[in-house]
């Protein structure tokens, strides 16, 4: 088995095992089974208002805090009758409790087979106790008998830390994240049995600490082949060269992540309770568009009256009732073929704080979206329930053409941030008494009468690339997506023919769009078929040509530039929008005036809008520039950039994609830099290639070119692009200075031949990845937030550890490994001032015996030490040396050997 990160070590029972055939559905077993029968006799217990309550406050002015009945879960069968549908419309369930706890979100991979991210560790009390234990996992079900009921399930991914999300990504594999955590995994089934047994890092720079809700999630795989989650301003993308990345505008969203028809990605935000950034394509920032969300749209219209959300009193309605959206999670455009075409492309979310499902009508005008809610006229939602303990979380075109809704079937919704002593919130739950009211979990299957449920079985993993191409033009955009994402990651090129003539002559449109970004996809996309499509009578054809001819610009093909001009000149307004942001993301030559003339020319509301905040983007670019560094680092970037520009574009890409070569432009004449992790990684493997050159295959793949020795150049030169490559492209590094350079080509004189790969990354220091047979102590560990635990290996993290107490000198802070590693050094990141004013670094073979290898003075920010001698050891222990009034705290530490 791969190893994993543990940050706590608990004793738990498996409770689903290896594969599950249900003989009785689980639909009619209620959760009140589990709770005390005393529940519902009375007299009920009384709740008093806490003492610090302001009563006149607006949040708790008017509350009702008389004793009432508990709420009483329902089985699933009893749940159902609970639901007020649209005329025409069943809700059934299709997987419960106990077979499933807690699920917050679903994905088919390309057999049809369910994951579903189980949160276990969400909220089992009041307190969040145990909220970071790794307790949760994914399953993965089926239906193989195709009854419509999932029957058939394993654990394909247990003992997680609140993981973010899953992405089924091709044959037995899937990418997840763990919370506060930096790194995507790819994990796999590599043996057939149904459990992930291979581990291996997928991309980084992804995590963010904080609260739970508050972190990165739904990373998804869009028609343009990027993927986007929450939270991060960038995007990433899967090559067969590495994964890459690129700056973004800021998703706003919280909880969820999906596309329309027509690739635009909606985030969901949380607290807002609205939907986020669907006017355009993140890539092109972030845009303001004055009453985007029509009147009344924040309204929810809820069944439920019993006041108990975080907002109070102040956004109750006089029925009790919810007044204000305030806790949306979930959302899918709905793209399946079983259900009223009305409902086609439309937006749907959850709003689980007032237990109601909606669906958003888009209207479109000028090239600009205003939404609103599609049953705002009868003060009604697409569903309702009356059912308290219904959570919505997420929402999923399934492959059977239908919509799944996931509930996660709970008493408290909100993080424990929000129930603390003395809050509001706390107050309610406790009223209804529904703090205990846990591990449940349903998920509920949609359907129209007289429209049955598509029971065609994918196997697309067991397809040829021919029968892949047929599904491009399935009625159902989930079939669509998963052909494409498979077709990419299979990069059968032979395809290429067959996927031009369906984007050029076919009459369905969505399997066009589908054609072409395939192609981008696989790299057989050319300029000649882009031209075709540009001129196209479908204005969504010429916006889709636009957008997937950025990567063909982005890898030389400069020519394009006139067509960018010339489409700013469209008739159809969102052509035109479509054509200035292609030209300002492309930084074409004179945009910042196409611009200027385009707004002068085009009176068109949509193209106003945007057009006009992009020359703010560009100014504010500006500014940025002039104050995002150091006037040191300033200095190194504006060199380095002129350095790369002038000299390495030509083989490494303008846009640091590499540069195509080859009969069909398919191979790199030199490797990309952008995501790349061997130049995020330690600074001294580009330094050194810089100094002294490198041949050969790098990872298993040739380049046509070679990388000569540059050391005829001076260290602040090397320093330079170094710092530059490290800081562009997406990516994010440290700067290199040319002192460093300095020490590592003093370090290598002697060296008189050109690296070749393995023998340079086996000179590298390599970060070393927390494992769970790693054991992390230290003298003293302070228990942080709600839910946590005394652990001192969240060092590892974005969490972070601290002492409990002020520093104080012989402190230490130690990691033993189960084998021998040859240290070189240490980082650990202190975002305020609680980092050590003096530490030092030891390192032991049998933890008795202790040699100091190195001293230095901790700062604010990102700390580094190294030292040149090798030493072989298991232990590695940190101390401080110095007294000080505030603890010792570090985050997201870093021990590298050679």
């Amino acid at each position: 088995m791969f190893p994993q990160v543990k940050f706590i070590i608990v004793c738990f029972t498996i409770s689903l095992f290896a594969s599950c055939k249900q003989e009785k559905s689980p639909f009619e077993i209620s959760p009140a089974d589990r709770l005390s029968p005393n529940r519902l006799e009375g007299p009920y217990p009384s709740v008093a208002i806490p003492e610090e309550a302001d009563l006149e406050s607006p949040r708790w002015k008017g509350i009702d805090l008389s004793p009432v009945a508990p709420i009483m879960p329902l089985s699933a069968n009893q749940q159902k009758e609970t639901f007020i549908l649209r005329p025409g419309f069943k809700i059934d369930p299709i997987l419960t409790e106990p077979q499933i706890k807690e699920p917050a979100a679903i994905r088919f991979d390309g057999n049809g087979r369910m994951y579903v991210l189980e949160l276990r560790s969400y909220m089992q009390d009041i307190d969040a106790t145990g909220e970071l234990f790794p307790t949760s996992r994914i399953s993965r079900w089926e239906d193989k008998d195709n009854d419509g009921i999932y029957e058939t399930g394993i654990v394909f991914l247990d003992s997680l830390v609140f993981p973010r999300f899953v992405v089924p990504f091709g044959p037995n594999s899937i990418l997840s994240m763990e919370s506060n955590e930096d790194h995507v995994y790819k994990y796999t089934d590599t043996n057939n049995d149904g459990k992930a047994d291979k581990k291996e890092l997928f991309a980084t720079g992804l995590g963010r600490s904080g609260n739970v809700e508050h972190q990165t999630s739904f990373l998804t795989w869009a028609m343009d082949n990027w993927m986007y989650s929450t939270y991060n301003a960038h995007r990433i993308r899967w090559t067969p060269d590495g994964v890459i990345k690129e700056s973004t505008g800021n998703p706003y969203g919280q909880w969820g992540v999906t596309q329309d028809n027509y690739g635009q990605v909606w985030f969901q935000d949380g607290a807002g309770g609205v939907p986020q950034n669907f006017q355009f394509p993140l890539s092109y920032g972030n845009f303001q568009v004055k009453g985007q969300f029509q009147e009344g749209f924040r309204v929810p219209y809820s069944l439920v009256k019993l006041a108990d959300f975080e907002p109070g009193m102040r956004e109750t309605k006089p029925d009790g009732s919810l007044n204000n959206v305030t806790g949306a999670a979930g959302n899918d455009v709905f793209r399946g073929d079983r259900l009223p075409k009305e409902l086609v492309n439309q937006y749907f979310y959850g709003e689980p704080v007032g237990r109601i499902i909606r669906q958003v009508r888009s209207d479109k005008k000028d090239g600009l979206t205003y939404i609103q809610n599609e049953y705002i006229d009868s003060e009604s939602e697409f569903i309702q329930s009356t059912d308290p303990l219904f959570r919505p979380v997420d929402i999923a075109t399934a492959p059977d053409g239908t919509m799944y809704i996931v509930d996660m079937y709970r008493g408290i919704i909100q993080e424990g941030n929000w129930t603390q002593e003395g809050s509001y919130l706390r107050t309610k739950l406790l009223q209804y008494q529904m703090d205990d009211i846990i591990e449940n979990g349903r998920i509920w299957r949609v359907t129209y009468e007289g429209m049955e449920r598509s029971k065609e079985k994918p196997r697309m993993y067991e397809e040829t690339s021919a029968q892949l191409v047929r599904h491009l033009s399935h009625p159902n955009g989930w079939w669509r997506d998963m052909a494409q994402q498979t077709m990419i990651l299979n990069q059968d090129k032979s395809i290429a023919k067959e996927l031009e003539i369906l984007a050029l002559e076919s009459d369905n449109e969505l399997a066009r769009i589908h054609a072409l970004w395939t192609m981008e996809g696989l790299g057989v996309l050319e300029t000649g078929i882009v031209r075709k499509l540009i001129k196209d009578p479908n204005p969504q054809i010429r916006i889709q040509a636009l957008r997937a001819s950025e990567t063909l610009y982005k890898y030389g093909q400069k020519g394009l530039e006139a067509d960018y001009i010339s489409l700013t000149k469209d008739t159809d307004p969102s052509v035109a929008i479509q054509a200035i942001q292609s030209a300002y993301l492309l930084k074409i030559e004179g945009v910042e005036n196409l611009l200027k003339t385009t707004l002068a020319q085009n009176k068109s509301n949509g193209v106003q809008v945007v057009g006009t905040q992009l020359l703010e983007k560009m100014d504010a670019a500006k500014l940025l520039a002039s104050t995002q560094y150091s006037p040191i680092e300033r200095e190194l970037f504006d060199k380095g950039k002129t350095i790369f520009d002038g000299y390495c574009a030509a083989c490494h890409g303008v846009k640091g994609l590499g540069t195509p070569t080859g009969p069909a432009g398919g191979e790199l004449l030199a490797p990309g830099f952008s995501g790349s992790p061997r130049i995020q990684g330690h600074p001294e493997y580009a330094v050194k290639t810089l100094l002294h050159g490198l041949t050969g295959a790098i990872e298993g793949k040739e380049y046509e070119g070679i990388m000569i020795a540059m050391d005829t150049n001076d260290d602040e030169w090397i320093a330079s692009v170094v710092s530059y490559i490290r800081n562009d492209f997406g990516n994010k590094g440290s700067f290199i200075s040319p002192d460093y350079v300095a020490q590592v080509r003093k370090e290598t004189e002697n060296r008189s031949s050109t690296y070749s790969y393995d023998e340079l990354i086996g000179e590298i220091p390599k970060a070393l990845f927390p494992q769970d047979n790693w054991k992390v102590t230290a003298s003293s560990t302070a228990l942080q937030g709600v839910g946590s635990t005394r652990d001192p290996s969240y060092a590892f993290t974005y969490k972070g550890w601290k002492t409990e107490t002020p520093q104080e000198p012989g402190m230490w802070f130690q990691v033993e490994l189960p084998q021998p590693a040859n240290f070189s050094e240490i980082q650990f990141d202190v975002n305020d001032d609680q980092f050590p004013r003096s530490y030092a670094v030891s390192v032991s073979e049998d933890g008795n015996s202790w040699s100091q290898v190195a001293e230095g003075s901790g700062e604010k920010g990102l700390n580094s030490l190294h030292w040149k001698e090798q030493v072989s050891a298991k232990y590695i222990r940190v101390h401080a040396s110095e007294k000080n009034e505030n603890s010792w705290a570090m985050r997201n530490l870093k021990l590298y050997a050679r």
